[in-house]
């Protein structure tokens, strides 16, 4: 098959969490790297693909698609032989909600906390650090009856929330306390076909 084209950002855990699924599902890719620092997601070519002016953008063999999340669940949907994306309302319902905790809780928590270390993003450090701790407080107690966030099986819910947990201690935000969510953090980590997203010297992070 032709390879899928990812425009990602390496930095960017949105960006990663595509990728990270693209290497999962061992499907043949061409990253397209999209200069942020230049502005090169706000001009017409770009938001022609994606008019939130945003990474990443999937191109499927004609087939676009921007979100991050969405980008998940067409790819486990379309080559993840059921593995990735349960079927089963309940099951469903559950990687549906650590959906919406990457798009929520983690957004506003260790993954703003990190913009504002690594990109210099104007928001209120204690703010993000505080939302990142609630939110890991919450992962960690649940992890400890579980191996992965939805169930007994890694699926788009761990992928979802891996990279900018993964990346707390780059916004200032220390995961020592969360033994648990560090042990599913080396399961992620060990899943065949799992590549890391570059690490940057900033906050709690002292080597790359």
């Amino acid at each position: 098959m032709q390879p899928i084209k990812l425009y990602n950002f390496p930095r960017s855990g949105h960006a990663h969490r595509a990728e990270l699924m693209l290497s999962l599902l061992q499907l043949p890719t061409e990253l397209i790297f999209v200069d942020l620092a230049k502005g090169a997601h706000k001009q017409p070519e770009y938001l022609a693909l994606n008019p939130f002016g945003q990474v990443p953008v999937l191109d499927d063999q004609g087939v676009i698609l921007a979100d991050s999340n969405a980008i998940l669940v067409y790819l486990a949907h379309k080559y993840g032989n059921g593995r990735w994306l349960p079927t089963d309302p309940v099951a469903a319902a559950r990687v549906q909600r650590w959906l919406s905790v990457a798009a929520g809780q983690i957004a506003f928590g260790p993954a703003r906390a990190r913009l504002i270390t690594v990109f210099g993003a104007p928001y209120n450090a204690e703010e993000a650090i505080t939302r990142a701790h609630d939110l890991l407080k919450v992962m960690d107690h649940e992890l400890a009856d579980t191996p992965w966030l939805a169930g007994t099986e890694p699926t788009i819910a761990d992928v979802a929330a891996y990279s900018y947990i993964a990346h707390a201690p780059e916004g200032n935000v220390s995961l020592e306390a969360y033994a648990n969510a560090r042990a599913w953090l080396a399961r992620v980590e060990a899943l065949p076909g799992f590549v890391p997203m570059p690490r940057t010297v900033a906050g709690l992070q002292t080597t790359a």
